[in-house]
């Protein structure tokens, strides 16, 4: 029977009216009163009262007052407040109930998951949360930088460019050419990939002053509930937020340094370099004849001493009902490579107001960034390395006073020859801005006739628009054409979007004593749109190129979490997610990514068994999924419209032809599956906690970049679902107070991890002579592949020959073991050697607090993994030396050592162990309380960024993502001095 809104409403007011009838004839009893903190009187705003054994409560007001309708029966209130313990009061026929509530360390520590909070004693899944507490120190851009070393697993490789980004790994990723990073999300907000055209660093939207908490989700059974996205681990952001009742505060930080490269490459200098020349060809040799006059060192020419400054200004407290957050911040950062600088303002805005007696709460915040970027050329760095000691940097010529290599017999010069690093830099105009915020919206409404019963809605949007412009001028000679003009210009632009809408229901209460119930679900709705143009042209505008593309793509899912806990020692949580997305065809497109765990805890609190105060069991399985192929429409048909300069000329026009893709109709979703144990305990009244948890993730149905066959698709490679991966690993976390007194404090910290990744199938079929998929280009040739794809290896190993050397030691030049005995050394004689993936990793950190002054550290180190030198293997070559075009290279010292003339790069001589320890930071600061009125707070200190790094590797730096040494932009070791302050 279909019915109207006309007869739906009188129904509804009837059914309405019967349940408050029922509700009222029932005896009842009314109790009121105020709940405030029990050190400062303040009134406790939105603090929940229930009567025990029921689901009728009250939520107290802005002045902290309370009316609670208790049931007949009912002898007992609970009063609970986010920070505060759990008090439980009787009644014994009270009709006024006041209270003063007191924080202290029983309390109840909450942990953010996916689309709620939960008890620590709660959490069933592999779960690590860093406050702003623990966050590294130093010159800080991007938010990872706060917590890199902090949680067992995750591996942070940064950039050593000003506001860089990073290479985030949770458990050691989890595809191959698929994304693999974790999905993040920003108070509520997931973010998309991809980054933005113009951006350093995704992450640059949020100021890492402006972060409170970072909550790492690094198994499936608490990262299912995010599906499609999570296969790689999710990380949530929450910011920091006003809070009711409170009082205006006002904060200021703010920092300053200076910065300069740990380590330059190692490379002969004037002197030397013209020893060597005449030593190998002789002093009146031609090429000794090409060596100049003068002294350079071209590395320090094209590096700097960086300059870092940071503010940061932050209002948060209440306007009546009101609690609100607003800050402004501004970032200046140079990088060690002249001409290189980042600089941004950053805002932020949240409100989260009250009504109905705060069974509405509402969360609305903006946060935004402005960013410039002027984009150093990284070839540069090699180019210093490269580029004759003994030439001047400066020279009376039309090429804009840059000295340059010459043509033999001509004033022109030689493109050939290493370029002018300090020309590359200066004659070189590269900028963006990059405009971007995200603004959210959220309503959570607790049902006053139920509330255990709460529905969330949650909105949000990421919009950004950049531009930017690169020019090379026409008199630069690196950019030289003979007969035409160098120089060009080119733009571009680009225009990201995501829309988010999620609503969900959650329904949580005491069942009967012991028993709990949290219950969730919810659907999800994300928009994700992209646009590009790009235009480049000879100075003038002529001769343009230009492209422009749009692509969007839909996510829509389904979701549910239930957390059972019974007599708060077993916790059950199940978690369902259906995805569907647009990426993938009908029949493939949705698939269910399920997930459960269980905690059990032996022994808790009231146990307290000669020491151990809590020590609790963990469990966990989900399947998770991957759908970030690097494309929007890999599994469907598509044209391509050929470019202006390439239509065919009919018929007097010009037609533009369309030009088919190819694509892969059968794509589907890669699985990954993964089951977790762990172990949480605490001794000592929590004086020592630990965790300790062992996985197993399998990946199947890879998302592949594979080579096809000639003529069955309509080109050379295609994306599709071919391999397993299987990744196992251990983690160890510790941390402690070994002093605790009310005049000093010493807190220590420690996570270890052991991770493998094992390629398990990479073909349709076994095919043992499938010898792999070659990975890993390297600098001296087109097609160098120097890593592979294997089965029963890791990914990136290294394909090598192992080197034969002599009496002394010394590699012998294109001598190589013959492995398989066959007689011959040739390809057959690769064999697999190491890979670039830390085998275990360690993070360590340590707070000293005495009275008002503080000192603290914080450094990881790397165990275990592998870098191929391509400096080494391209730069110490006596052939490198003297072109026959008529110019000159610089070499390393190490040459005398590999004593090679022409390359040899496939030898496992360049494969080096590049295990390290570094010291991220070491911080020394002193706290003046009071100093500027009564709960004022004042800190000053020093930093040292980098001050201590600790390896074998002779490269300039052993942290390489992807495990390829070559132009390496150098990492800072950074002094600064900042003052923080709170009124």
């Amino acid at each position: 029977m279909k019915l109207t809104l006309k007869q739906i409403m009188p129904r509804g007011l009837v059914l309405f009216a019967l349940l408050l009838v029922s509700h009222l004839m029932v005896a009842q009893s009314t109790v009121t009163g105020t709940l405030t903190d029990a050190d400062s009187g303040d009134p406790l705003i939105g603090a929940y009262i229930l009567a025990v054994g029921t689901s009728t409560g009250a939520v107290t007001d802005y002045d902290g007052n309370y009316s609670v309708t208790v049931p007949a029966g009912v002898t007992q209130l609970q009063f609970s407040y986010t920070g505060y313990s759990n008090q439980v009061v009787d009644i014994n026929g009270q009709s006024v109930i006041n209270l003063a509530m007191t924080s202290g360390q029983d309390l109840e520590e909450v942990v953010v998951i996916g689309y709620g909070t939960v008890k620590r004693d709660e959490v069933t899944g592999a779960v690590e949360t860093v406050s702003s507490a623990q966050f590294n120190q130093g010159a800080v851009t991007s938010a990872q930088e706060l917590v890199s070393g902090k949680v067992a697993g995750v591996q942070i490789t940064t950039d050593g460019s000003p506001g860089g980004g990073a290479a985030i790994r949770i458990r050691g990723g989890s595809s191959l050419s698929a994304s693999n990073d974790p999905l993040i999300i920003i108070d509520g907000v997931p973010l998309p990939t991809g980054g933005v055209d113009g951006s350093r660093n995704p992450l640059n939207l949020i100021n890492p002053n402006d972060i409170e908490t970072f909550t790492v989700l690094k198994d499936a059974s608490a990262a299912a509930i995010y599906g499609s996205r999570a296969s790689n681990g999710v990380i949530i952001i929450t910011t920091k937020k006003g809070k009711a009742g409170a009082d205006l505060r006002v904060s200021y930080n703010g920092k300053v340094g200076v910065g300069s490269a740990i380590q330059t490459l190692d490379v002969l200098n004037a002197a030397d370099y013209r020893a060597l020349i005449e030593e190998r060809f002789g002093a009146e040799s031609t090429q000794a004849a090409l060596l100049g006059e003068a002294d350079t060192d071209w590395q320090d020419e094209v590096l700097q001493n960086s300059l870092f400054h940071d503010h940061n200004v932050g209002l948060s407290g209440a306007i009546k009902s009101l609690p609100f957050r607003v800050s402004v911040g501004y970032t200046n950062q140079e990088g060690v490579l002249k001409t290189d600088q980042f600089s941004r303002i950053t805002y932020g805005l949240n409100v989260s107001p009250s009504f109905f007696e705060n069974t509405l709460q509402i969360n609305a915040g903006i946060k935004g960034i402005s960013s410039d970027n002027h984009f150093a050329d990284r070839g540069a760095i090699g180019a210093a390395a490269a580029f004759d000691p003994t030439q001047p940097v400066r020279a009376e010529n039309d090429f804009g006073g840059y000295y340059f290599t010459p043509q033999t017999g001509s004033a022109n010069p030689n493109t050939l020859a290493p370029n002018n690093p300090l020309a590359l830099l200066e004659q070189r105009d590269d900028d963006s801005n990059v405009q971007r915020y995200i603004a959210n919206f959220t309503a959570d409404y607790r049902m006053p006739f139920l509330p255990a019963l709460r529905a969330n809605v949650n909105m949000s949007t990421d919009r950004s628009n950049s531009d930017g412009t690169t020019m090379i001028p026409d008199n630069a000679a690196f950019a030289f054409e003979a007969g035409g003009s160098g120089g060009f210009m080119s733009e571009y632009d680009g225009e990201t979007s995501s829309n988010l809408f999620e609503s969900y229901l959650n329904y949580a209460d005491d069942l009967t004593d012991g028993v709990r119930l949290d219950i969730m679900g919810g659907y999800s709705w994300q928009n994700f749109y992209r646009e590009n143009s790009f235009m480049r042209s000879d100075l003038d505008g002529s001769d343009p190129e230009m492209d422009d593309s749009a692509s969007e793509y839909f996510l829509v899912s389904l979701f549910s979490r239930a957390i059972l806990t019974l007599n708060d020692r077993l916790t059950l949580t199940g978690t369902l997610r259906r995805d569907a997305s647009s990426r993938f065809n009908a029949d493939n497109r949705a698939e269910i990514f399920p997930g459960a765990s269980a905690g059990y805890n032996l022994i808790d609190l009231d146990d307290n068994l000669k020491g151990l105060n809590f020590l609790k069991l963990r469990v966990g399985y989900g399947l998770t999924g991957q759908q970030e192929v690097g494309g929007v429409y890999p599994s469907q048909a598509q044209y391509l419209g050929s470019q202006e300069n390439a239509r065919y000329p009919f018929g007097g026009r010009f037609i533009t032809t369309l030009r088919p893709e190819g694509y892969n109709a059968n794509l589907k979703w890669e699985e990954t599956t993964t089951l977790n144990f762990g172990v949480d305990a605490g001794f000592f009244n929590d004086r020592l906690t630990g965790s300790v948890d062992v996985y197993q993730r399998e990946t199947s149905d890879l998302l592949n970049f594979i080579p096809v066959p000639a003529g069955t698709n309509l080109t050379n490679f295609i994306t599709s679902n071919v391999g397993d991966l299987e990744v196992r690993g251990f983690e160890l976390a510790l941390s402690g107070d070994a002093i605790s007194t009310e005049k000093s404090t010493l807190s220590l910290s420690a996570n270890f991890t052991v991770n493998q990744v094992e390629i398990t199938r990479l073909t349709a079929t076994e095919d043992p002579d499938y010898i792999g998929v070659p990975v890993g280009g390297i600098a001296g040739g087109v097609g160098n592949n120097i890593q592979i794809h294997s089965v029963g290896f890791a990914p990136n190993t290294f394909y090598v020959y192992e080197q034969v050397y002599d009496e002394s030691g010394t590699p012998v030049e294109g001598v190589y073991v013959d492995r398989n005995g066959d007689g011959t050394v040739d390809e057959n004689d690769l064999y697999r050697y190491e890979n670039p993936a830390a085998q275990s990793f360690l993070g360590l950190t340590a707070n000293y607090r005495y009275n008002n002054f503080d000192l603290s550290f914080a450094g990881r180190a790397s165990f275990g993994n592998y870098v191929y030198d391509n400096n080494l293997s391209n730069r110490a070559l006596y052939s490198q030396l003297a072109n026959s075009n008529g110019f000159l290279t610089n070499t390393i010292p190490a040459i005398r050592d590999v004593d090679f003339n022409d390359a040899q790069y496939f030898s496992d001589l360049y494969v080096r162990d590049a295990s390290f320890f570094r010291l991220d930071h070491i911080t020394a600061g002193y706290n003046f309380a009071d100093l500027i009125g009564e709960g004022s707070s004042i800190r000053t200190y020093i930093t040292v960024q980098n001050p201590l790094l600790i390896t074998d590797y002779e490269g300039i730096d052993p942290e390489v993502f992807g495990g390829i040494d070559n132009n390496i932009y150098p990492r800072a070791r950074t002094i600064l001095f900042g003052v923080g302050a709170s009124f």
